[in-house]
């Protein structure tokens, strides 16, 4: 089984994927459709989307699983559905990577906050190992658990990955910058905070992800390297932080800009680089050029 731990210990610095949600929107997703559905009804259209970031020199793609826990899908009435829709995200992308590429399976929040126990925890942990088996049995090498913003929740994902399949799993968070100049989660939660909680749950890799761009990723990451200066970090940065004009959201940093600041994040302690809401193929490829030019420059 391939090892995205045994390829970082090589000293590399790899390069993960884009974004999923806006480049679907640019092929057709209608807004309020159900993303996962089109695993199996434009099975074509997200192929080309994990081809596209293969083309583009990823070292990894993740899969169109982000929103297909049970209790999310119910929202569209395909809950029944989930280990269907998991298992197809992660062939799809499968077959885009073939043997010589990193598939991790993405598995975003549930949509409920466990620790106001409006669902019960074990219907959420029920509904990770359904996407993780389901993940597994497609192909995935690795499991991401991302986006998250509850350490209860991350916990129940990384430990239903870790009990149900013998995969690495991956875990980040996505922060905002409060008025005091702290980086937060949603919930509250800090960078020292996440890393003890997901560590403890089994998570292999850790890191950031959505919200923000580089500039911001590369403040989380200082103070992700001040309480940990082991663990492996993978960032997922946005375009920039997102901004509305004219009714629409837009992300304001080309791909030059930010592939400009990669070093900086390789020099911080980041191991594994890809980008969020508002990238697409052009970005990776900028990150592509940049990590394999310090490579040989090294």
């Amino acid at each position: 089984m391939r090892s995205l731990l045994k390829e970082i210990e090589k000293g590399k610095v790899l390069v993960s994927d884009g974004g999923w949600g806006t480049f679907l929107h640019e092929l057709g997703l209608e807004v309020g459709e159900c993303p996962e559905i089109w695993n199996v009804t434009h099975r074509d259209k997200v192929l080309h989307i994990a081809k596209s970031y293969i083309e583009a020199g990823s070292d990894m793609i993740l899969t169109n699983s982000f929103g297909a826990h049970p209790v999310r899908l119910e929202h569209y009435g395909f809950q029944d559905r989930a280990f269907e829709l998991n298992e197809a995200a992660a062939a799809i992308s499968r077959e885009a990577a073939e043997d010589d590429h990193f598939v991790l399976g993405s598995i975003g929040p549930s949509g409920a906050i466990v620790m106001m126990g409006e669902i019960p925890e074990e219907k959420i942990y029920d509904g990770f190992r359904t996407q993780v088996e389901a993940l597994s049995k497609g192909g995935a090498d690795a499991i991401c658990v991302e986006t998250m913003s509850e350490i209860a929740e991350a916990v129940l994902a990384i430990k239903a990955a870790k009990e149900f399949t013998n995969l690495e799993v991956v875990c980040t968070f996505t922060y905002q910058k409060t008025v005091h100049g702290y980086y937060r989660t949603m919930m509250g939660v800090s960078p020292e905070e996440m890393i003890n909680a997901v560590k403890e749950a089994g998570a292999d890799i850790i890191g950031a992800n959505c919200g923000i761009g580089f500039d911001q990723m590369l403040e989380v990451v200082k103070e992700i390297r001040v309480a940990d200066k082991i663990t492996p970090v993978l960032v997922h940065a946005n375009a920039g932080i997102p901004i509305v004009k004219d009714n629409k959201t837009v992300f304001p940093e080309t791909a030059e800009e930010m592939s400009s600041k990669v070093k900086q994040l390789v020099d911080a302690g980041v191991n594994i680089i890809g980008g969020c809401c508002g990238t697409n193929p052009d970005y990776i490829r900028g990150f592509v050029k940049e990590i394999r030019g310090l490579s040989v420059s090294k």
